[in-house]
């Protein structure tokens, strides 16, 4: 039986831990960035002027370059070097911060964040693919994944805190100026110890059709549910850019299984395993998405908390998934199969979603959030560290890029999906509690006001319970359709290569 040989220990770089603090340092910095701006934009928008119709773009223009570029950035980063790539996508995003924190005016600010996006698109795909080509045995690999899947399922979070503090202690324009630091620490350090193995790049000419068909359908996907958020899902617009997304995506996936040298080897994409972890992962992060921004507004209007004080309240939640990734995940990745972390884990964080579905005006920190974000906070690391080594075990190091473009992808257009449809869910019942409550509302004083925060927080539970059914799906996703065994127990399946039945009995498989 021909043996394909994991690079032993030995033989790995010596460099690899130190390289994996740049590259944490960096997702850190991308992963914040998602969320540090948004207790940041009330103050943006007043001092810039930006209007109420247009604050949703400091957003969206992040979101949308962010995610219709990753697949084009995951490819550049095969064929120019990860660590090209890498070192690139700081020094633009450090300069894109730069520019987004001097801002003078609307343009200024959207353009910034733009470019952000841009540069995150091409560094966010080749961090994730220098982890999979530098750490090649399976026990390094479970706690060198374990780190980056604590900071992928915790950054947000952390932006949350960060930019409490920045906002009320500082200026809004350092919760871009930060990221200014973060990058130079990180595009430095890179450039000094990464050593990217010898004969892993992609050199195959650019499929410029694939990229064109690809950015443009998920700029639509992503724009059609931000605009179902403020629009409504029946608007013109909204309805008009679905249909565009569901075409240009068919047609992208038409010319990728014709072209010689595709954007997105469907191979890749097919691979049940790797299908399984961007499916289950992209629901998730739907739920997740939803749940930082109930709970961030629940806290802030609804309780009165400070920015700060709404930071602090979710560090339960990071110290959850800190736990759960590098305490529980990266100890039992090496002795179980991938799905039975994934699925409880999902199951252990739609349990602690179940909690808040509890949610009143009322609602005790300690005896009901606290409980609930570090079920949902252990839930997630324990999933999401399997899941990211997952997503690019067995590839070939040649597509290790754009497999992390996909798996980026994945948690990009599930944040898009998951911020407009939980929304929409929510204004609709916070809509339908105050039309059964018009009189109360229309009294004025004190009990007006109370109808109001009700009615809210109405909203945010009806949402909830979707995001229950959400994980549950996730967890049904990945115990249904991840099927390999555990790291180390055989060899991985090469960038789908191979029947569903090789995988499941380790049978060794070559990618020719």
């Amino acid at each position: 039986m021909p043996k394909t040989a994991a690079t032993p220990v030995s033989a790995a770089d010596p460099s690899r831990w130190k390289a994996l603090v740049f590259i944490a340092l960096a997702q850190l910095m991308v992963v914040l960035d998602a969320t540090i701006v948004n207790i940041a934009l009330p103050s943006a928008q007043t001092d810039l002027g930006i209007s109420d119709g247009n604050r949703q773009w400091v957003i969206t223009a992040y979101a949308l370059a962010f995610g219709g570029l990753l697949l084009f950035g995951g490819r550049i980063a095969d064929k120019w070097g990860r660590k090209n790539a890498f070192v690139v996508g700081l020094v633009g995003f450090a300069l894109a911060s730069a520019l987004g924190g001097a801002a003078n005016g609307e343009a200024m600010m959207l353009g910034a964040r733009a470019l952000q996006g841009a540069f995150g698109a091409l560094l966010a795909p080749a961090a994730l693919s220098l982890l999979a080509v530098m750490f090649t045995d399976a026990k390094e690999r479970a706690k060198a994944f374990g780190i980056y899947g604590a900071i992928a399922g915790g950054g947000g979070a952390v932006g949350l805190i960060l930019g409490g503090f920045l906002t009320e202690y500082l200026d809004w324009r350092w919760t871009f100026f930060v990221n200014i630091p973060f990058a130079v620490v990180a595009a430095v350090g890179a450039w000094m110890v990464i050593r990217e193995p010898a004969g892993s790049r992609n050199r195959a000419p650019l499929d410029i059709p694939g990229v064109l068909l690809s950015t443009t359908g998920l700029v639509a996907l992503v724009y059609g549910f931000t605009r179902a958020e403020s629009a409504g899902w029946s608007d013109t617009v909204t309805v008009a850019m679905f249909v565009a997304s569901a075409v240009l995506l068919a047609a992208f996936v038409f010319v990728e299984s014709k072209v010689k040298s595709p954007l997105l080897p469907l191979r890749v994409l097919l691979e049940r395993n790797r299908g399984g972890v961007y499916l289950s992962l992209g629901l998730a992060v739907i739920a997740m998405f939803g749940l930082f921004l109930f709970l961030t507004y629940y806290l802030q209007v609804v309780k009165g908390f400070s920015p700060v004080k709404t930071g602090f309240a979710f560090l339960p939640m990071i110290a959850g998934m800190i736990l759960g990734s590098t305490q529980i995940g990266a100890r039992l990745m090496t002795r179980v199969a991938p799905r039975l972390l994934m699925g409880p884990g999902f199951l252990v964080a739609a349990a602690g979603m179940l909690l808040l579905t509890q949610l009143e005006v009322g609602s005790s920190y300690p005896a009901l959030i606290l409980p609930a974000q570090l079920l949902l906070g252990l839930g997630m690391g324990t999933a999401f560290m399997p899941a990211m080594s997952l997503s690019t075990h067995g590839v070939n190091p040649a597509d290790a890029g754009v497999a992390s473009a996909m798996v980026n992808t994945s948690q990009q257009v599930g944040g898009a999906i998951g911020t407009a449809l939980l929304n929409t869910i929510a204004a609709s019942a916070t809509t339908a509690y105050l039309a059964g409550h018009a009189a109360e509302a229309a009294a004025g004083g004190a009990a007006a006001k109370l109808v109001q925060a009700q009615a809210m927080v109405e909203g945010y539970a009806s949402a909830i319970w979707w995001a229950v059914g959400i994980l549950a799906a996730s967890a049904a996703i990945a115990l249904a359709l991840i099927n390999t065994g555990r790291p180390g127990a055989g060899d991985p399946v090469a960038s789908g290569s191979g029947s569903a039945e090789d995988a499941e009995f380790k049978v060794p498989v070559i990618a020719h």
